[in-house]
């Protein structure tokens, strides 16, 4: 699977719904998460994220050319001083989404190395647990709300985190066995990226 930019994965409808819903919930609730590294407030398994999580999936499926398992939605509102580091997903982000809902200023998103920059609307499709994914320095702008949709392949190995099943019932991220096989793909990756750049 490559990555790739999809171009209105929301449309206008959806677009003015996802903005008035977002700042409502900023406005009116405090169930956010206080997510300290990122400096900004987020929703884990939000109702209306996790709706779409299922409705955008066909064409998820279809982009990424793969028989898919939900496993969870997570939407987050940058605000100034916002951070996203580099980092890897967790076994229940093997294929996934960050789709950009509402946005003052650009602050591009950078995966392995690649520089996107997402308008209102448009998804990016990448690996969330193999492709290291960051955004750079610190937010600057006014505010940038984001939402974050995550799969597993049904052929592959971590279909035991179908709809998140392994944290909401063992409140765990991975197993050790998840661990020996991330070890092997995220090298496999590394591999692969140097005889690309060894060409």
């Amino acid at each position: 699977m490559k990555n790739k930019i999809i171009k209105n994965f929301f449309n206008e409808d959806e677009l003015e719904v996802l903005h008035k819903y977002c700042f409502n919930k900023l406005e009116n609730n405090q169930d956010y998460e206080d997510d300290a590294d990122a400096i900004s407030p987020a929703w884990y398994d939000d109702a209306l994220m996790t709706s779409l999580l299922h409705t955008k999936q066909k064409i998820i499926e279809k982009e990424s050319n793969l028989k898919l398992f939900p496993t969870y939605a997570y939407w987050r509102y940058y605000v100034y001083g916002g951070l996203l580091r580099k980092h890897l997903d967790r076994p229940a982000c093997e294929i996934s989404i960050t789709a950009c809902i509402k946005k003052q200023d650009n602050w591009p998103i950078v995966v392995e190395n690649v520089i996107v920059e997402l308008e209102e609307g448009d998804a990016l499709l990448y690996k969330g647990c193999v492709q290291e994914h960051w955004r750079p320095g610190i937010y600057k702008g006014n505010g940038m709300a984001q939402v974050f949709m995550h799969y597993v392949d049904q052929k592959g190995p971590f279909t035991h985190h179908a709809h998140d099943h392994i944290l909401k019932t063992k409140l765990l991220k991975r197993t050790p066995e998840d661990d020996i096989v991330l070890a092997k793909i995220r090298q496999e990756r590394r591999d692969e990226l140097k005889r690309v750049r060894n060409k």
